[in-house]
């Protein structure tokens, strides 16, 4: 049985899973990982130590095998859980049309089903564990809605809609719940996000670049080391419930809520949506 605190990731292979392992465990925590990226979780427990760090391949929508694996996490912390972190997620492009029913459905059963899978399954371990958190990844997809990514959108609206119920909730059980709101990160999903176009999968060959990333201001390309610190900080007793990584983030969102339409046309107009 492992000794001192313990966190349980998912999506920890890579990107802000593995930022996010790396860091909680230069803090001294045991580190549960969990990806669908065998190689990725086994370099990261050659890094981290295989005494200090367990992982699981896992698929976050599958709740049977979810449970299973929070079961054997329990069984190494002796029923125990300081910060479960919800941060494996998928993205699929195109116009809403365009994506295939089953793209689509599987982009909800990840992002949010894997969410609700997760706290089912660990709830009990960190109702046990004085101070845990229960930290999820969403998106400044989640301050105003991404064209393009519009079921990623309401995922990810739907996990910041989830958090802040459950703040409340959950605070009656002494857990804490709280979620980042992340920019434009230096992660797989860009590359590995697949494209729809009039229904069809675009070949790897003639799928655009992504965009470059704006040298300064909220879409500026960040290192997933920042997201990582949110979600440290936020462990160590900062009470925000949001966390917008980079802050400019935020400013969008005060944006949206002071005109939403406002915000809609300026989006429009950009591009270019509206013109014949």
């Amino acid at each position: 049985m492992v000794e001192g605190k313990a966190a349980f990731i998912t999506g920890a292979a890579s990107g802000i899973g593995r930022a996010t392992a790396e860091l909680f465990a230069e803090q001294g925590f045991w580190i549960g990982a969990a990806d669908r990226n065998v190689a990725g979780l086994e370099a990261l427990r050659a890094e981290l130590g295989r005494d200090r760090c367990r992982t699981w391949r896992l698929d976050v929508a599958d709740k049977a095998a979810y449970d299973e694996v929070i079961g054997e996490v329990a069984e190494e912390t002796g029923g125990r859980l300081d910060l479960l972190f919800n941060n494996a997620g998928i993205a699929v492009a195109g116009f809403f049309e365009d994506i295939p029913i089953e793209e689509t459905r599987r982009v909800i059963e990840v992002n949010l089903g894997g969410v609700i899978n997760g706290i089912y399954a660990a709830l009990p371990l960190l109702k046990e564990t004085p101070g845990s958190l229960c930290f999820s990844t969403s998106s400044s997809a989640a301050t105003f809605g991404a064209p393009g990514l519009a079921v990623y959108t309401a995922t990810k609206f739907a996990v910041k809609g989830l958090t802040e119920a459950l703040a409340v909730e959950l605070s009656r059980c002494g857990v804490r719940v709280a979620d980042v709101l992340p920019g434009v990160i230096d992660t797989a999903i860009f590359g590995d996000s697949p494209i729809y176009v009039e229904g069809q999968k675009l070949p790897d060959e003639l799928r655009p670049a992504a965009p470059p990333a704006a040298d300064s201001g909220a879409f500026r390309l960040v290192s997933p080391r920042p997201v990582a610190e949110a979600v440290w900080r936020c462990y160590a007793g900062d009470p925000r419930m949001h966390w917008y990584v980079p802050v400019e983030i935020e400013d969008i969102e005060r944006e949206k809520t002071a005109s939403p339409e406002a915000m809609r046309d300026a989006r429009i107009a950009s591009s270019g949506a509206g013109s014949d």
